[in-house]
């Protein structure tokens, strides 16, 4: 049986990429393909707890290593769980964050060193990696303005400071920079017809190659 294909949804807070988890998943499926939505931290039982914690506005204290750790578990379950058995039965699996995430705000937002994270991510996803990563960038300050709009309440990320977001965006577009063979940038400024007609365009080709090999 031929292997799914794993595709990430990645972008700041209020960039706009959860709005567009449906439609894709929409199109993938109008394509015949079986398709799995998830997201991260989350995805699994177990890891759905350990995003409730993280998300939490009460452990504000929480150390960023431990931060960091509890990101991988809740990835080690929504693997186990989730994504590897979707993928190995031939599913496509679109997944509203993974580790580029966790690159970008424990990395690039935090400031943990990147070997460590690479280190993680090995140890937890071997040689697992998305097959394609839709980066929504926007400035960061729309990004928080459209994220206080749509909520009263902040959670624990949605709490941080401009800085940590700006710092969370260039290692976004960073990892997009170094490995443009995976990664397609979207206007995530624009209005949302507009950002789903992007993903239209760039996910399309992607769809075409995949299924002409599995023939």
């Amino acid at each position: 049986m031929t292997r799914g294909r794993f595709i990430t949804l990645e972008g700041i807070e209020g960039a706009g990429k959860s709005t567009q988890v449906g439609p894709l998943a929409a199109r993938l499926r109008a394509r015949g393909l079986e398709v799995v939505t998830t997201r991260e931290p989350g995805g699994s039982p177990i890891a759905e707890r350990l995003r409730a914690v993280l998300l939490d506005p009460a452990n504000a204290g929480m150390s960023d290593m431990a931060e960091l750790l509890l990101m991988f578990a809740a990835r080690a379950e929504h693997l186990k769980q989730t994504i590897r058995p979707a993928l190995d039965r031939g599913a496509w699996v679109i997944s509203d964050r993974f580790t580029d995430a966790t690159y970008a705000y424990q990395g690039g937002g935090r400031g943990i060193d990147l070997g460590r994270i690479g280190l993680l991510e090995q140890l937890v996803q071997d040689d697992l990696r998305p097959d394609l990563v839709l980066v929504f960038d926007l400035p960061p300050a729309v990004g928080l303005d459209r994220a206080q709009a749509r909520s009263g309440s902040k959670d624990r990320f949605e709490a941080e400071d401009l800085r940590f977001f700006e710092g969370a965006r260039a290692l976004y577009l960073s990892r997009a920079d170094q490995m443009p063979e995976r990664y397609r940038i979207i206007d995530a400024a624009r209005p949302v017809a507009a950002v789903q007609e992007q993903v239209r365009r760039l996910v399309d080709p992607f769809v075409d190659v995949a299924l002409d090999r599995a023939e």
